[in-house]
């Protein structure tokens, strides 16, 4: 197997309505690049998985715990593992990074869509 992919060639995985993330799986970890529709809603729920995530293009609102805060390109966050969190698309939807560690093995079970060409790069 090769240490290289194009994003291109990672069928998207539908994680929930206006969620498609992209996974590369390491040893240990989860890089998933996310593309997000406008306004589109990540239902509450809490993972064992550390993430941490950066907006590529577009804004996305984002309730980790108790804070609320708008993330626009160049934005991170961290998510402790066990934290409850949810997310909102910006009007214009959004790129973004997520990295899990350890890897997200639940992602495993999501059947992939069909073959597209990415939003991004």
């Amino acid at each position: 197997m090769s240490a290289f992919r194009d994003l291109a060639s990672i069928p998207p995985k539908q994680l929930t309505a206006g969620y498609a993330a992209r996974a590369i799986e390491g040893e240990r970890l989860t890089l998933a690049v996310v593309e997000v529709d406008p306004g589109a809603d990540l239902p509450e729920h809490g993972h064992d998985n550390e993430q941490l995530g950066l907006v590529i293009e577009g804004a996305i609102t984002l309730f980790v715990g108790d804070e609320e805060r708008t993330v626009e390109a160049g934005g991170t966050w961290t998510i402790p593992s066990g934290v409850r969190h949810r997310a909102r698309g910006g009007p214009n939807g959004a790129i973004v990074i997520d990295v899990f560690a350890p890897c997200r093995d639940d992602w495993r079970a999501i059947a992939d869509d069909p073959p597209a060409p990415p939003r991004w790069p």
